[in-house]
């Protein structure tokens, strides 16, 4: 992969790959790590918005969460805990207000991730906002890409008012969810209607049964 890169980014970043190798030893090889970050660096792109230092930072953990989820897939790590992805267009309301309450309810029975086919540079102030009047930091959070990887490596998935299908669903995936929620102009009433969803979620999750079926769903409002 030939990617331009300034000196001062190719510095950062080959630091970043030197500290994922270190913790992905024996799993994946130098070069593997590399190309998961340069093409992390890629897909996340610039986002003037946040600054490089953050933008550093976003870079790594993205990286980490495609290396952990393909090492996961293929068997080459354990998965401790069952995976659930939350899927909208732009990840920068709906999907995150998901993630970030399922991660607060699970009180530790489950491992969160979302994502988006459309990601947005930054998180909607607004939802920033209604999460923290509920006592939910998202501050340090930000859009993703939609990867194969996290797709893969999901036990269920969740899809919130996209209108990009979902690619590669895995055939063990127990579960998709469809939550049509409200336009993001009401996010307060989205977090309530999400919350309702995801303590439903919690209820039945035993009674999940491996290759169910697999929708993507329809936007009825705003693709945040």
């Amino acid at each position: 992969m030939h990617i331009q890169i300034g000196p001062l980014m190719r510095r950062r970043l080959d630091a970043t790959i030197a500290e994922l190798s270190g913790e992905f030893r024996g799993v994946f090889s130098r070069e593997t790590v590399a190309r998961y970050v340069e093409e992390s660096f890629v897909q996340l792109g610039d986002r003037p918005t946040i600054g490089p230092n953050f933008l550093l930072l976003i870079i790594e953990r993205f990286a980490r969460e495609r290396l952990s989820s393909v090492a996961q897939s293929r068997g080459k790590v354990h998965k401790a805990l069952p995976e659930v992805l939350f899927v909208c267009e732009r990840n920068a309301g709906r999907s995150q207000m998901a993630a970030a309450l399922a991660d607060r309810l699970s009180h530790g029975w489950v491992a969160v991730r979302s994502a988006g086919s459309r990601p947005d540079e930054q998180i909607d102030p607004v939802v920033v906002e209604a999460m923290g009047e509920l006592g939910v930091d998202v501050t340090l959070e930000f859009p993703k890409p939609l990867t194969d990887e996290v797709v893969l490596a999901a036990d269920v998935v969740v899809t919130l008012g996209c209108v990009t299908p979902v690619r590669c669903i895995p055939a063990s995936a127990t579960r998709t969810g469809r939550w049509l929620t409200r336009p993001g102009s009401r996010w307060r009433s989205c977090a309530g209607s999400v919350t309702s969803s995801i303590t439903r979620l919690r209820a039945d999750r035993n009674a999940h049964t491996p290759g169910e079926a697999v929708t993507s769903c329809r936007s009825t409002g705003s693709q945040r």
